[in-house]
């Protein structure tokens, strides 16, 4: 099973993203509220993709050969197209909804697959060809998505040490997975092509980190929210999101305690200041006052 280095490297990468994953559900049933669903759907899919791609094709797998092929792009067009999804879910892509929708490229690669790979092997009957009709337009496609979804996080002035941070990252995972299609019809360099797939993992992984060490960080700031949620006399629990506000709130609740304007807010986590607007209604709702003064009044002068 491990007579070539690649199963070796499938194997290093599948057994640090399990411990990643295990580790992440462990923190999900501790902080139930903090959001790890999302996350922990990506690194499922990650696992998946370097079972698959590493350990496929074999010869003694049952059924036609090209099976196995589908298998393995179709994992990786899955993957690809979640972690597009995590990054929309992290900022606020309204301006990609016409062309670069999620069902749209989930649409454009699935289709792009049968008619650019699936129908150039049935017609030569090889692998090669059919893999460069595949690859060479969606790394084309790749790159212009890449060079929008730069643009468009550009387009906000890095306010905090954090939101730069989480550009970076951002970015890089992108870059990554843009890289995908040019690596695959390079050749079958695994070792390279599982490396740079797993770094799309890892930064997405040092975003949830960040975030995490933001709240600790900014923990003081929710003390007075989260009283709000906490019967009297009990002992405030070390969760960072309570009852029934959600990650993005607490984020924007922390920044309207340090006395952010919405616009600040929008420049740090890269939305759209309507977007913040709708947040802070939710909060100001969920934490019976009407409006930001009254959200201030309320929790910015506890004394912490």
């Amino acid at each position: 099973m491990f007579g070539t280095s690649i199963h070796w490297t499938t194997f290093f990468y599948l057994l640090i993203d399990t411990v990643i994953v295990l580790f992440a559900v462990l923190q999900s049933l501790r902080l139930e509220h903090f959001g790890f669903r999302r996350y922990i759907i990506l690194g499922i899919l990650f696992i998946a993709y370097n079972a698959t791609g590493g350990f496929l094709p074999m010869e003694n797998f049952p059924g036609l050969f090209i099976l196995q092929y589908i298998i393995t792009y179709g994992t990786a067009i899955a993957l690809c197209v979640y972690i597009l999804y995590y990054l929309y879910k992290e900022y606020d892509f309204a301006i990609f909804e016409l062309y670069w929708s999620i069902t749209n490229i989930s649409l454009l690669l699935g289709l792009g697959f049968i008619a650019l790979f699936l129908v150039p092997y049935s017609i030569t009957g090889s692998l090669d060809k059919a893999r460069v009709c595949f690859t060479i337009p969606f790394a084309l496609i790749g790159f212009y998505f890449l060079g929008s979804f730069c643009q468009r996080i550009g387009r906000f002035p890095k306010s905090t040490s954090f939101a730069y941070r989480r550009s970076r990252l951002s970015i890089t995972s992108a870059g990554c997975v843009v890289l995908l299609p040019l690596l695959t019809v390079i050749g079958d360099y695994q070792w390279l092509t599982f490396t740079v797939m797993n770094i799309a993992f890892y930064t997405i992984t040092a975003i949830e980190i960040d975030r995490y060490l933001y709240f600790l960080e900014n923990k003081c700031k929710m003390l007075g929210v989260i009283s709000f949620y906490e019967n009297r006399g009990e002992l405030l629990q070390s969760k960072l999101l309570y009852k029934s506000l959600t990650r993005r709130e607490v984020e924007i609740a922390v920044s309207m305690l340090s006395n952010h304007t919405y616009k600040q807010i929008a420049e740090t986590f890269f939305i759209a200041e309507r977007t913040v607007s709708k947040h802070a209604s939710n909060i100001f709702k969920k934490t019976g006052v009407r409006n930001k003064t009254g959200f201030l009044s309320k929790f910015g002068s506890k004394k912490r």
